[in-house]
């Protein structure tokens, strides 16, 4: 019988084995990544429900638009947003689409 499983017990070649720690060490990295982003945008939102009072789901959507609008990283906007907080400076186009999208919120109101 071969399959995954049977891969995983064959015995590994010493360049076999570094081909897979690298693979490990990328993926541990990536996942690092995520979970740091995954924090700054948590942050980001409670900013969000904190002044603008809207709900969770209202702000994951205002920042989710306002990076497709501005062609920034969602993570970059939740950066600025948190930056915000205590600078008191938000980048003009950031601010532009969440002022957008507040007066939309408003209006449909």
């Amino acid at each position: 019988m071969s399959g995954p499983d049977q891969q995983a017990d064959a015995p590994q070649t010493p360049a076999t084995r570094s081909e897979t720690i690298l693979q490990l060490q990328a993926e541990i990295a990536q996942l690092r990544q995520a979970v740091h982003s995954h924090a700054v945008i948590d942050q980001a939102l409670g900013v969000i429900v904190t002044v603008y009072g809207v709900t969770p789901d209202e702000a994951w959507d205002m920042i989710r638009e306002t990076s497709m609008h501005t062609n920034i990283k969602l993570r970059r906007v939740a950066e600025a947003l948190i930056s915000w907080v205590h600078s008191g400076q938000l980048p003009a186009e950031i601010e532009n689409v969440l002022s957008k999208k507040l007066t939309q919120r408003t209006n449909d109101q």
